[in-house]
C-alpha cells in the first residue's frame, strides 16, 4: 500500500506546548522509559511514579495539571523560556512524545491530518523541512496504536 505522504511530509516543532495541553488525554510510557525519567529527574522509581505518574487502565500515564492553556503535562515547562513550552524531560520523554506528529491515528488520512492539525492546533504541521517517507514510517511504527493510546485529538470518524 503506497500511504497518502509517500513524498513525506514537513514538520518542525514550534516548541508551542499544544500537543502536551488540552482536554484530559494520557501520555503512555513503559517501565523502562520511567526509569529512565525518573533518572533524570534525579528520583528513585518509586518517587517518580508517586509524583509525576498515574494508572489508567492498567497502564501507567504521566499526570497533568490545570493551567490556564488547559491540562498540560506535567512536564510542560511554560516558565524558563518566555513565548515558549518545552519538555523539561526532553532527552527523555516518552516515545509518544517525541513521535509527534507521526502517529498512526494521525496518519490514516490527509484529511485527518489535517484535521488534527487544525485541531491541535499544531502550527509546525506542513512546515519546516521535509521529513522522509522511510522516517515517517519509523516513528509511526515505534508508535503505539490508537487501540492502545487515548490521543488529546481523536481522528475524525
Amino acid at each position: 500500500m503506497i500511504e497518502w505522504y509517500a513524498k513525506g511530509l514537513r514538520f518542525r516543532c514550534t516548541q508551542c506546548g499544544n500537543c502536551c495541553t488540552g482536554p484530559a488525554g494520557t501520555v503512555w510510557f513503559s517501565r523502562a522509559e520511567g526509569a529512565e525519567m525518573a533518572r533524570i529527574m534525579g528520583v528513585d522509581s518509586r518517587t517518580f511514579y508517586e509524583r509525576y505518574a498515574r494508572r489508567v487502565d492498567g497502564r501507567w500515564s504521566l499526570t497533568e495539571h490545570e493551567t490556564p492553556h488547559g491540562l498540560d503535562c506535567v512536564f510542560l515547562d511554560r516558565e524558563s523560556r518566555p513565548g515558549k513550552a518545552i519538555c523539561s524531560i526532553y532527552e527523555a520523554r516518552p516515545v509518544q512524545c517525541r513521535t509527534w506528529p507521526f502517529w498512526p491515528e494521525n496518519l490514516s488520512s490527509r484529511r485527518t491530518w489535517e484535521r488534527v492539525k487544525r485541531v491541535t492546533p499544531c502550527p509546525g504541521m506542513d512546515t519546516g523541512s521535509l521529513v522522509p517517507l522511510q522516517q515517517i514510517r519509523i516513528q509511526r511504527d515505534e508508535n503505539v496504536g490508537p487501540s492502545k493510546r487515548k490521543s488529546r485529538n481523536p481522528p475524525a470518524p
